[in-house]
């Protein structure tokens, strides 16, 4: 479906144009009219489906009518990365259209953000808690709030974000318009939404499977030689942007710090570090400075670079789900990936299961010229530990069948790019999200 199909402002075209693109993706257009008409919507969607232009786009076209410089749209997402991602969202697509925005979270100075919500802004982004605080200080209030968007509320929910939601909810006007955005669909946000939403529309883009533009590999080593085998591996991928995730915070801080210390451009994100820090590291990311970033999971929400080409996984993830999470973050967009997870002895039972979810036996690589019998720990290296992933009972699937697609593809003209399945666990496979932007 075209953009100029939704009877979107000119100026919100306009500006979809200039980012280039002209079709909707799947969640865009089912949500997008729902949302114009007014009505409350339940929205299911994995990163990197578009769902965040799903949500800006109507709230920005919303705004343009109406009182200005106050504040009628309140976003709450669950990490200040995800804050600073829907904000960069809206500075593309609001450009020229005169309407305010503030980002809220802990982590930096509370008067600027203040000031940005007593000045006019007319939407505010907003972490719970940093909000709950400012409004417990009365230095604003949620008085005029028309439309309230709940972003990746089974992550607030895991973060213990709900009771926080929930003040939140009892300082915004009854009269309202509420959409909420989710991966999964917990027992405790199917009652949020049962309690929080008039008649809601219900839009769920189920993928199960990450883009088929990703590249799967596997790279079995002792887990005493990981990091020496991702120095090695790092000198075959020429110059692409570089992701690579880790299980905890300090193995991030060492391993960026180590990959550093062998000449490479590399940062951390990771929980340790200051808002400032965050946002450096990132746009160091964004800009080139730094070609690999080392993060964890929860660090990486909020994500957002087009051109992501390696995802490497020196640790392997805890559940599928957080597997098609950290893939997401390549193969964007109709664009090619390659998805790189080194492995050891007890990993077997969560490599299965992905092997299940992809349908297909996941190629096993040796890189050339690495001495696997006698390359040394790195300083610092944890010892091995058993990996803490749930595998199913069922034989995988052994379909030789592998993603592909052609390098140097561009966009196909859909703000936010392609989804990934969401899985709660190696021990459960539900498809049940799609999204990202």
């Amino acid at each position: 479906m075209s953009f100029h199909s939704l009877g979107l402002d000119a100026q919100l075209l306009r500006n979809i144009e200039s980012q280039g693109y002209t079709l909707t993706t799947p969640i865009q257009k089912q949500t997008i009219p729902a949302i114009l008409n007014g009505r409350d919507v339940v929205g299911l969607a994995q990163t990197g489906t578009g769902k965040t232009a799903a949500f800006v786009l109507p709230v920005l076209h919303r705004l343009l009518s109406g009182p200005r410089r106050r504040l009628r749209a309140l976003i709450v997402g669950p990490t200040r990365e995800l804050a600073e991602q829907t904000k960069d969202v809206l500075l593309k697509l609001g450009a020229g259209t005169g309407l305010r925005h503030v980002t809220i979270y802990g982590g930096v100075g509370m008067q600027p953000q203040i000031n940005g919500v007593r000045q006019g802004a007319d939407i505010a982004i907003a972490c719970p808690g940093r909000l709950l605080d400012l409004l417990g200080r009365n230095k604003f209030t949620l008085d005029h709030v028309e439309c309230l968007v709940l972003d990746e509320a089974d992550r607030m929910f895991d973060m213990g974000f709900l009771p926080d939601i929930r003040k939140i909810l009892k300082r915004l006007p009854a009269a309202r318009q509420t959409l909420l955005f989710s991966a999964t669909m917990p027992d405790e946000i199917r009652k949020l939404a049962h309690e929080i939403l008039h008649d809601p529309v219900t839009v769920q883009i189920a993928h199960s499977k990450p883009a088929e533009t990703v590249d799967h590999a596997l790279y079995p080593v002792e887990p005493g030689q990981k990091t020496a085998l991702l120095v090695e591996l790092l000198k075959t991928l020429g110059d692409g942007s570089v992701l690579v995730f880790t299980r905890t915070k300090q193995r991030a801080k060492r391993l960026a710090a180590q990959l550093t210390a062998a000449g490479r451009r590399a940062a951390s994100l990771q929980g340790n570090l200051s808002q400032r820090q965050r946002q450096a590291a990132l746009d160091g990311f964004k800009s080139g400075r730094h070609q690999i970033l080392v993060a964890t999971d929860l660090a990486a929400r909020g994500i957002d670079v087009a051109d992501i080409t390696h995802v490497i996984n020196l640790d392997m993830p805890v559940t599928v789900d957080d597997y098609t999470h950290r893939i997401g973050r390549t193969g964007r967009a109709a664009r090619t990936g390659d998805a790189f997870t080194f492995t050891t002895r007890e990993d077997e039972g969560a490599v299965r299961a992905i092997e299940r979810l992809l349908g297909f036996k996941i190629e096993r690589r040796r890189l050339d010229g690495f001495d696997y019998s006698r390359a040394p720990a790195p300083l610092g290296a944890p010892s091995r530990t058993r990996s803490a992933v749930r595998p199913r009972s069922t034989a995988p699937r052994t379909s030789a069948r592998k993603p592909g697609g052609k390098p140097g593809e561009k966009p196909r003209g859909r703000p936010g790019g392609q989804g990934s399945g969401r899985v709660r666990s190696f021990g459960s496979v539900k498809a049940k999200r799609r999204y990202s932007r």
